[in-house]
C-alpha cells in the first residue's frame, strides 16, 4: 500500500479550563477540533484549601464549573469532568491531568494564562515535568493584556489607575464623544460620595433558588469542608451564564440610576445596596467585561442612566479591574512581600467571628460572613481601614481578603489589599494611606448610631478606637509619612496637638492594640 493510501490519524489536545475561566469564549477553546480533543476540568482539593475559602466561595465556583461543563457537553465538545468526590481523584490539578495523560494520550495540552502566580508557576513547571508540550495562551476576556500594563508603566514616576483607566477609554471608544470624554470630565468621584437618606429602601438582590446540580455540591460543601469560614445557606447566587447575565440587567433596571449617589454608602442591616453584585460573575468568566461595560454605556447614550453612575460604574470594571490585574503581574511576585510600614501584629480574632463592641467592624464581618460578599466602602474603610491602624500583617490580611470573598482571586485581591487598603507598597498603588477616623464612618452609613462606642469622644474608653487610632497611626509612622503631600493637612493638626494629647493618644492607641491579643 502506498503512503498515499495511508490515514493519518487525528491528534488530540487536552484543553485544560481552569475554574475561573467559565467563559465560552475562553481562547483554550479556540480552534478546538470537537471531535478529537478534550475539554478537562477538575475539582480539587489543594484549590480548595490551601487557604479555606469561604464555604459559599467554594459552592459558588464547583457549582457554576459543574454548569459550565454541562453547556459545553449540550454543545457538542469531548468534556471530562472531575468532580472532587470521586474516588480517583487524587486532589491536585497536577495529579489528575498526569492521570489524563494517561488515560487519553494527547500530543499537546492548551491552558490559558491563569489569575494567580502559583498556578502560573504551576503550569511552567509541568513544561519542564511533562512528556507533552503544554502552551499557555492569553486570557483575552480582559480589555488589556500584562504587557499592554508594562508598556504603559515603563518610565513613569507614578503608576495611577486614573491615567491608565483613560487609556483603555481611549482604546474602546467607551464614553467618549470626538474623542473627549463624554461630559467633559474623565471622572465624576467627587458627585459620587452620598449617605443614604433616611427613609430609602434599596431593592433587594436578584435571588435564585438552588437547582438540583447546586443541591449536590452544597451537600458535598457541608460533608468536605465544615470547619470552613461563612455560612452555606441560604445560596442565592447565579450559577451560569443566563442567570449572570439576569443579575446584570436587574441592576441596570433597578439600581444604575442611584449607584452613582451611593456607591459609598453604608447601612446597618442591609449588605447590598445600589450595587451591581457581578464582581462574582465577571471575575469567573460568566460575564465578559466588555459587553458590561457597552451595555451600561447604551443607558447613557439613551438617556436612560446618569453620566455620574454611568461614569463610576465604568470606572470600576474597566479602571481598576483591568488596572490592579496589570499591577499585579508586573510587580509579583516580589509584591507579595510588601511591607513598607513594617506591619506584624496579628489579625484580631474578630474578623472571624464579628464578635467585637465595634459595630461597624461587627457587620461587616458579619456580611461577610453571611454572604461571602460585601462592597468595597465595606472592604476598603472600615475592614481595611481597621487592618491598615492596628498594623495588621500583610500576610494575614491578604489571606483574610483572599479566602472570605468569592470574587476573590490573588491578582484581584493582592494590589487592592497590600496597596490599597494597607499601603504596604509604600506608594506605588495609592497616592496615601486610606485611613479615615470614626467621623469618615459615621458620615457615610448608621453603624454609629447603635455602636457601644462614641464616635464623637476623642479619647478614653468609651470613645471610638478609630479616633485614637488614626491619630496613633499618623504618630507612629511619621517620618515616613510626613513628606506626604497628601497628608498634609492631617499632620498640621497633629503638630498643634499638646505633648500631653500625643501621649493620651498614643496611650489609649497601644492598650487598645494589645487588648485585640
Amino acid at each position: 500500500m502506498s503512503n498515499s493510501n495511508k490515514v493519518k490519524k487525528a491528534t488530540t489536545t487536552l484543553r485544560l479550563i481552569l475554574g475561573d475561566q467559565l467563559s465560552h469564549s475562553i481562547t483554550t477553546l479556540n480552534d478546538c477540533d470537537k471531535q478529537h480533543d478534550i475539554v478537562f476540568m477538575c475539582e480539587v482539593m489543594e484549590e480548595a484549601t490551601y487557604v479555606h475559602h469561604h464555604k459559599k466561595k467554594i459552592a459558588y465556583l464547583f457549582s457554576a464549573m459543574r454548569h459550565f461543563a454541562k453547556e459545553l457537553q449540550a454543545e457538542g465538545y469531548r468534556v471530562i469532568y472531575v468532580t472532587l468526590d470521586d474516588p480517583r481523584n487524587e486532589g491536585s490539578f497536577r495529579s489528575e491531568i498526569v492521570r489524563a495523560i494517561t488515560q487519553f494520550q494527547p500530543e499537546s495540552i492548551v491552558v490559558t494564562y491563569p489569575g494567580e502566580h502559583r498556578v502560573l508557576a504551576e503550569l511552567q513547571s509541568w513544561q519542564e515535568q511533562l512528556s507533552i508540550p503544554l502552551t499557555i495562551i492569553e486570557d483575552t476576556r480582559f480589555l488589556t493584556q500584562p504587557n499592554d500594563f508594562s508598556a504603559w508603566a515603563e518610565g513613569r514616576k507614578q503608576l495611577r489607575m486614573e491615567y491608565f483607566y483613560r487609556e483603555v477609554r481611549k482604546r474602546y471608544d467607551i464614553l467618549m464623544e470626538d474623542k473627549k470624554p463624554a461630559g467633559g470630565a474623565w471622572n465624576y468621584d467627587s458627585s459620587n460620595r452620598k449617605s443614604l437618606p433616611k427613609g430609602i429602601i434599596p431593592p433587594e438582590p436578584t435571588r435564585f433558588t438552588p437547582d438540583q446540580i447546586t443541591e449536590d455540591v452544597l451537600c458535598l460543601v457541608e460533608e468536605r469542608f465544615p470547619d470552613h469560614f461563612g455560612d452555606l445557606r441560604p445560596f442565592i447566587y447565579a450559577v451560569n451564564r443566563e442567570q449572570a447575565l439576569q443579575v446584570l440587567e436587574d441592576f441596570i433596571a433597578e439600581r444604575l440610576n442611584d449607584f452613582g449617589d451611593y456607591q459609598d454608602a453604608m447601612k446597618q442591616d442591609s449588605p447590598w445596596l445600589y450595587h451591581s453584585h457581578i464582581s462574582f460573575y465577571l471575575n469567573s468568566g460568566l460575564l465578559n467585561p466588555l459587553e458590561v461595560v457597552q451595555r451600561v454605556e447604551q443607558e447613557y447614550h439613551g438617556g436612560s442612566a446618569p453620566l455620574e453612575s454611568v461614569e463610576g460604574f465604568i470606572r470600576q470594571v474597566i479602571g481598576w479591574r483591568e488596572y490592579v490585574r496589570g499591577l499585579y503581574w508586573y510587580k509579583m511576585p516580589g509584591y507579595a512581600e510588601a511591607n513598607f510600614l513594617e506591619a506584624k501584629n496579628d489579625l484580631p480574632s474578630f474578623y472571624w467571628t464579628g464578635d467585637t463592641k465595634m459595630n461597624c467592624i461587627k457587620q461587616c464581618v458579619n456580611d461577610t460572613k453571611a454572604n461571602s460578599y460585601a462592597h468595597h466602602i465595606q472592604r476598603l474603610m472600615v475592614l481595611g481601614n481597621f487592618a491598615l491602624l492596628m498594623g495588621a500583617d500583610p500576610k494575614q490580611v491578604n489571606e483574610w481578603y483572599l479566602l472570605v470573598y468569592a470574587d476573590a482571586y490573588e491578582w484581584v485581591e493582592m494590589p487592592n489589599v497590600t496597596g490599597m487598603i494597607l499601603f504596604a507598597d509604600g506608594g506605588v498603588m495609592a497616592s496615601k494611606p486610606y485611613i479615615a477616623s470614626g467621623a469618615y464612618i459615621n458620615k457615610m452609613s448608621n453603624y454609629c448610631q447603635s455602636c457601644e462606642y462614641k464616635v464623637k469622644e476623642k479619647n478614653g474608653g468609651s470613645a471610638c478606637p478609630f479616633n485614637y487610632l488614626y491619630w496613633g497611626f499618623l504618630q507612629r509612622h511619621k517620618e515616613k509619612l510626613l513628606k506626604n503631600p497628601r497628608l498634609g493637612m492631617p499632620y498640621r493638626t497633629l503638630s498643634k496637638m499638646t505633648d500631653e494629647k500625643i501621649a493620651l493618644i498614643a496611650s489609649d492607641s497601644q492598650q487598645f492594640i494589645s487588648s485585640l491579643s
